[in-house]
């Protein structure tokens, strides 16, 4: 009676131990492009913060993986497994863009084959040019552009099929301008940005938060962004909405997304760590430095996933409107 009693008491006890912490390990935030661009600012900053509102073992290293705007990345990820210890950081480029602009789209399916976090962000995108490009306000800069012989004014991009490409696109076809600019791929947002501070390019439709520093600087020149109001930390730059060209719209985004079939208790921490991380007053400071609206919305995995959903719908509209077609 007394050993089949302490049998009972130890099975009892392990019914009740609690599960395995998470996290137990150091977790990866990968990015698909390589330093100095929007997503591994953003992504650095995230990471920062993101470990103590993890609390405990929580620890977050960023490491990147570039290659064809996130594309690479993203299928890389949803082969991993799926116990929360591999995220990514991923923008519009991956997945809301490429499946739809992208021949033959992409291999992975940018809602079925993921877990989606939370949404970290938005940010408008920003056309810039060298400082001595002939034209300062979006007029004047459109205007040199329409009246530039074709090839004269190549643009630089963060990548094939990213933001920044299908950006400059969507710049010139509104402009009855599409295919009459070369396009100089870059490897990263940070890399664009300097090729036309060097005016190895003359112009681009960059990632705000890739270019902020440097327009700041006056290494480049911000004309505009695309979204329909003024990004608040730089007040002083007008929107292509204003006067230029009425009802321009295109954003960038970033959300922290897993392999797909995590567990839903993995996911929930994470996405309480990521909005806790994102709440933070110090963290949206630098985020808004950085060209980079923290979230507000509702933000459970549940609203991430139809985020994705819709913005993807969003996106399609866009490339059907547009005609954009991008090589892969």
């Amino acid at each position: 009676m007394l050993r089949r009693s302490l049998l009972g008491l130890a099975f009892a006890s392990a019914l009740a131990a609690p599960a395995l912490a998470f996290p137990d390990r150091t977790i990866t935030l990968a990015v698909g492009f390589a330093p100095g661009g929007s997503t591994d600012v953003t992504s650095r900053l995230l990471a920062d913060r993101l470990g103590p509102a993890l609390g405990g073992n929580g620890r977050v290293v960023v490491e990147n993986r570039p290659g064809a705007s996130g594309i690479i990345a993203s299928d890389w990820l949803r082969r991993q497994a799926p116990d929360g210890h591999t995220l990514m950081l991923v923008e519009a480029s991956s997945h809301a863009l490429a499946p739809n602009a992208v021949q033959g789209g992409t291999r992975y399916d940018p809602v079925a084959d993921f877990t989606h976090v939370a949404v970290v962000g938005t940010g408008p995108m920003i056309v810039v040019t060298q400082p001595g490009f002939p034209g300062a306000t979006p007029q004047e800069v459109i205007a040199r552009l329409r009246a530039a012989q074709a090839d004269a004014m190549p643009f630089a991009s963060s990548g094939v099929a990213g933001m920044p490409h299908l950006s400059a696109e969507m710049f010139a076809s509104v402009l009855g301008l599409g295919g009459r600019f070369p396009h100089v791929p870059y490897r990263s947002g940070g890399l664009m940005v300097e090729s036309i501070a060097r005016a190895e390019t003359q112009w681009g439709v960059a990632v705000l938060a890739s270019a902020a520093g440097q327009v700041r600087d006056g290494r480049v020149r911000g004309v505009a962004v695309t979204g329909l109001e003024r990004f608040p930390s730089f007040p002083d730059i007008p929107t292509l909405a204003e006067g230029a060209l009425p009802g321009f719209d295109l954003e960038n985004w970033f959300a922290v997304i897993g392999p797909p079939r995590m567990p839903a208790p993995v996911t929930e921490a994470l996405n309480r760590a990521v909005r806790a991380a994102i709440a933070e007053p110090q963290l949206r400071e630098r985020l808004l430095v950085a060209g980079v609206a923290p979230w507000t919305r509702p933000n459970a995995p549940s609203d991430a996933e139809a985020f994705f959903r819709a913005e993807l719908a969003k996106f399609r509209q866009v490339v059907d409107r547009t005609g954009v077609k991008l090589e892969p």
